[in-house]
C-alpha cells in the first residue's frame, strides 16, 4: 500500500477523552476511530491488524477440529426465556414494529444449540465442533479502556459437544493447549498465564487467560513454579496453587483475554437436546464453551508492546512487515522499484511515498504505527550499495547490502 493512497492520518496529540495507553496510540496511529464511548471504527491498518489476530486464531482452532459458522447477531427473546437468561441487565434489547422482541447477541448458547440440533441423533454424531468470529453487544455501564470494555466488540466462541464427561474432559484440555499456541504466536504467552477462577453456575472452577498488564482491571496470584495463576477475587477457592499445592510466589495486575469453561448440559436441557445413545436410549449432551476477546487481544497486544515512540508490533499481527521509505532522487527510485517487487512476491509493505512530506516526519509516522521493519532507501546508502535497516522492537538500526535485502524478500 502506498501512504499517499492510506486516507487515514496521525496525530500527534494525545486524544482527551482516553486514558488508555492502548486507545491513546491505536487512534494516534490511525488505526482506530472512537465513535462513542465503548464503539470504535477500525480503520485501513486496524483492519488488517484485527484480520490478522483472527487468521491465528482461525488456524488454530481448524487445527483442532473446529468447523466454522457464523451466527445471527439478532436474537428472538424466546431462547432466552427458555434458558432463563432473559432478565440479564447488560443485554440490549429491540423491538419491531409488529412488537416481536429481540435481544442483540452477547454470547450465541441459546443460538448454537438450535443449530446444532438440526443435525445430530446419535452418539455417533459427536463430538462436535463449531466456532464463530462475530460481532458482540454488550449494556455495558461503563465502557472503559479503549479495547478492554467494549459495548460492541468482536469475539471467537466455540461451543464443542460430548457425549461424555470423559471425551468433554479431554477436548477441554486439547482447548487449553491450543489457547497458549495462539497467544505465544501473536506475542504475548511468555506474559499469558492461564488462571483458576470460579465456575459460577456450571462448575466449581473455570479457566480464564490473563495477561500481565499495568492497565489491567484484575489481579492474579501467580505461581512461577507452574506457569499459571488463580484470580484473585476467587483466593477463598484457590488458597494454593491448584497444580503443586504450592503458595503463590507474586501478584500482578492482568488482562483477561480468553475464558473457557465446561456448561454441563444446561443449555442443551433447555432445548431439548439428546443423542441416542449405543442402545437406543436417549442420552444428554454435554457442552463447553471457549471465547477470545478479539478486539481485546488487539488492545492488549497494543498495551503490551509500545514505547514511548508509539507501536511495537509483533509480527504476526502487524499490518504490514516492513515501512519502506525513499530519500534523494535515486533513493526515491530506488524505493519505488523495490516497492514492485515486493508486492510481486507478496510481501506486505507500507510505502511511504509522500512528497510533501520531511524524512523526520516519515520515520516518526514509522515508529508510531509500529510496523516491525523500517526500511531506508537514500543517495546515501546507495553509494555503498545498501538499505538501512531499523528492527522496531529493538530500535537496533543497520545497513543491509541490497543484493542479500532483494534476494531474501524480492527475488
Amino acid at each position: 500500500m502506498r501512504r499517499s493512497q492510506l486516507f487515514t492520518k496521525t496525530f500527534r496529540e494525545l486524544p482527551k477523552d482516553e486514558e488508555s495507553i492502548n486507545a491513546q496510540l491505536l487512534i494516534r496511529a490511525g488505526y482506530v476511530q472512537k465513535l462513542m464511548a465503548g464503539v470504535y471504527t477500525f480503520l485501513p491498518l486496524g483492519l488488517l491488524t484485527l484480520r490478522n489476530i483472527e487468521n491465528v486464531v482461525r488456524d488454530e482452532m481448524n487445527r483442532i477440529g473446529g468447523q466454522e459458522v457464523l451466527m445471527p447477531a439478532l436474537h428472538p427473546i424466546e431462547h432466552y426465556e427458555k434458558t432463563g437468561r432473559a432478565a440479564i441487565e447488560d443485554l440490549f434489547h429491540t423491538q419491531l414494529s409488529t412488537g416481536s422482541r429481540f435481544v442483540l447477541g452477547q454470547s450465541h448458547e441459546e443460538v448454537v444449540v438450535p443449530m446444532v440440533q438440526k443435525f445430530i441423533q446419535s452418539y455417533r454424531d459427536l463430538p462436535l465442533a463449531v466456532y464463530q468470529i462475530q460481532t458482540k453487544f454488550r449494556n455495558e455501564l461503563r465502557a472503559k479502556s479503549g479495547l478492554f470494555r467494549g459495548r460492541e466488540f468482536i469475539m471467537k466462541d466455540l461451543y464443542s459437544f460430548h457425549a461424555s464427561e470423559e471425551d468433554f474432559e479431554a477436548y477441554y484440555k486439547t482447548v487449553r493447549h491450543a489457547y497458549r499456541t495462539i497467544f505465544a504466536r501473536v506475542g504475548i504467552g511468555e506474559k499469558t498465564f492461564l488462571t483458576y477462577a470460579g465456575g459460577g453456575t456450571f462448575s466449581k472452577i473455570s479457566h480464564e487467560f490473563q495477561t500481565i498488564a499495568e492497565a489491567g482491571e484484575d489481579t492474579i496470584a501467580i505461581c512461577k513454579h507452574c506457569r499459571i495463576a488463580i484470580n484473585e477475587q476467587d483466593r477463598a477457592l484457590f488458597s494454593r496453587c491448584p497444580e503443586c499445592d504450592k503458595e503463590p510466589t507474586e501478584t500482578a495486575k492482568s488482562i483477561e483475554v480468553a475464558n473457557i469453561f465446561p456448561l454441563k448440559t444446561r443449555y442443551a436441557d433447555a432445548f431439548g437436546l439428546t443423542v441416542k445413545s449405543n442402545n437406543g436410549e436417549d442420552q444428554k449432551v454435554i457442552m463447553g464453551c471457549y471465547g477470545i476477546g478479539i478486539s481485546r487481544l488487539m488492545g492488549t497486544i497494543a498495551e503490551t508492546h509500545h514505547d514511548e515512540k508509539g507501536l511495537t508490533w509483533p509480527e504476526a499481527v502487524a499490518p504490514f512487515q516492513f515501512y519502506l521509505i525513499g530519500l534523494g532522487e535515486q533513493g526515491s527510485k530506488e524505493a519505488e522499484t523495490l516497492y514492485t517487487h515486493l508486492q510481486k512476491t507478496g510481501i506486505s509493505v507500507l510505502y511511504d511515498d509522500r512528497e510533501d512530506t520531511t524524512a523526520g516526519e516519515k520515520f516518526a509516522d514509522a515508529d508510531l504505527m509500529g510496523v516491525p521493519q523500517r526500511v531506508v532507501v537514500s543517495d546515501k546508502t546507495l553509494k555503498d550499495k545498501s538499505y538501512e535497516m531499523k528492527n522496531r522492537a529493538t530500535g537496533d538500526v543497520s545497513l543491509t547490502a541490497a543484493t542479500h535485502f532483494i534476494k531474501q524478500y524480492a527475488p
